[in-house]
C-alpha cells in the first residue's frame, strides 16, 4: 500500500456550528491505483486531499505515505517530504508567470537541489505534446496547455502520489477529455498513484476505484 489513512478527523468551528469536514475516515490505496473521490460540494473532498498532501494538519488520525507517518514530521521535514513524494495538480494551474514551460516543470526538482533528468523531462514534454513549446511563458498558452504543464510538473519530480483537485474544472469538454487521457497515460507510463477529486461522473468511471464522500465520511 502506498497510502494508508487511519481514523482521520478534521473538524472546523464556522462560528455557528462544528463542521465535520473529515469525520473518522479510513482508506487504503495501492501503488499505481487511480482513485476518483466524488461527493457534493462541501462534503469534505478538498479537506481530505489537503490532509493527504500534508497541506493541513488533522485533529487526530494518521496519514501514512510510503511507510512514513506524515504528521509525525516537523514542518521543515514535512515540506521536503511533500516535494519529494507528492505531486499536486490544482484547478487554477498555479504556474509561475515569469518562468517558461521547461522552468515551470523542473522547478520542484530545483527547489530540492536534485539533478534534473533531462531525458525524462523531454520524454514527459513529448508525452504531453508540448516539446516544441519549452520556451513559451504560461501567458502564451491556452488553458488546456497550461494544465498539461501543471501535470508535467507534478509528474517530473517522480512523486509516489499525485493529488489532483478538479484538475479539469476550468476546461471545455474536448480539452477536459484530452487532459484526462493524458493524465491517465502519464501516471500509467511513469508508474504513479493518482488520487483525484472530480464532480464529473464520466471521469470518475474511468478510475480503478471510486470513493464517495458525504458529510466527511466515506459511504
Amino acid at each position: 500500500m502506498i497510502l494508508k489513512i487511519r481514523d482521520l478527523v478534521k473538524h472546523y468551528d464556522d462560528g455557528n456550528s462544528i463542521v465535520k469536514a473529515v469525520d473518522h475516515i479510513d482508506l487504503e490505496v495501492g501503488k499505481g491505483d487511480f482513485i476518483a473521490v466524488v461527493g457534493k460540494s462541501g462534503s469534505g473532498k478538498s479537506t481530505l486531499l489537503n490532509l493527504i498532501g500534508g497541506l493541513d494538519r488533522p485533529d487526530s488520525g494518521q496519514v501514512i505515505i510510503d511507510g512514513k507517518n506524515v504528521f509525525r514530521m516537523k514542518d521543515e521535514e514535512l515540506a521536503i517530504f511533500r516535494r519529494q513524494k507528492i505531486g499536486f495538480i490544482f484547478q487554477n494551474y498555479n504556474l509561475i508567470p515569469s518562468l517558461n514551460v521547461w522552468e515551470n516543470v523542473v522547478l520542484p526538482i530545483g527547489l530540492d537541489n536534485r539533478k534534473v533528468d533531462k531525458a525524462f523531462v523531454e520524454d514527459l514534454l513529448t508525452t504531453i505534446g508540448l516539446s516544441d513549446r519549452k520556451k513559451a511563458l504560461p501567458s502564451m498558452l491556452s488553458g488546456g496547455q497550461q494544465q498539461r504543464v501543471a501535470i508535467a510538473r507534478a509528474i517530473a519530480s517522480e512523486p509516489a502520489i499525485i493529488l489532483a483537485d478538479e484538475p479539469t474544472g476550468n476546461l471545455d469538454t474536448k480539452t477536459e477529455l484530452e487532459v484526462m487521457s493524458l493524465l491517465k497515460k502519464s501516471v500509467e507510463k511513469f508508474g504513479q498513484t493518482l488520487i483525484m477529486i472530480t464532480h464529473d461522473e464520466g471521469i470518475a468511471q474511468t478510475a480503478d476505484h471510486i470513493v464517495h464522500i458525504e458529510d466527511g465520511r466515506v459511504i
